[in-house]
């Protein structure tokens, strides 16, 4: 059976993130045949215009890598009422130079987790703009605001709750779907 692949870009650099467990918990309910694939949005200098005449191979790396992607999964935290930079590093890097934006036409999954009361509501809609513009098509429903703290996760990195696990099997079902409408 043909594989997949999705890239999957994780807003926060923390050892222990809760976006990157979020993210492989979801893994976990992938159904057969999606390949992820964890990008890593660390090693990428800060996004310069004087560099897109030769970009860093890391840049080029991580762009060939989204070009091999038949979808995107965007797991982030909020901070300060918007995306880290480090994941706006990231994506300015890959849309750049001008006409060589390689977000274009892929499908794209976005969701996060806090331990805040509303999620990443708003962190999700800055990133939802920003994906429009770049036309990257984003499943616009269900939507996933999560507030999780460490009981959120089982030793295993699966989801704790029945009710939770049930809610992001949906969603997962709906993204598997919205890939593969998109991605001819």
């Amino acid at each position: 059976m043909s594989q997949t692949r999705i890239a999957v870009l994780v807003g926060s650099l923390r050892k222990d993130s809760y976006n990157r467990r979020l993210a492989q918990a979801l893994e976990k309910l992938a159904p057969e045949g999606l390949e992820f694939q964890y990008l890593d949005i660390s090693q990428l200098p800060l996004y310069n215009q004087d560099d897109d005449a030769q970009q860093a191979d890391a840049v080029l790396q991580f762009k060939a890598d989204i070009s091999a992607a038949q979808g995107l999964l965007f797991v982030t935290p909020e901070y300060n009422r918007s995306i880290p930079g480090v994941l706006k590093n990231a994506i300015d890097h890959a849309s750049r130079p001008y006409g060589k934006n390689v977000w274009s036409g892929k499908p794209a999954g976005v969701l996060g987790a806090s331990i805040g009361a509303i999620g990443t509501a708003l962190a999700q809609q800055h990133l939802r703009n920003i994906l429009a513009y770049l036309d990257a098509p984003t499943l616009g429903q269900p939507e996933v605001f999560l507030k999780v703290d460490d009981a959120f996760f089982k030793d295993d990195g699966s989801i704790a709750s029945e009710g939770s696990q049930k809610f992001l099997q949906g969603w997962m079902d709906a993204y598997a779907a919205w890939v593969k409408k998109h991605a001819a």
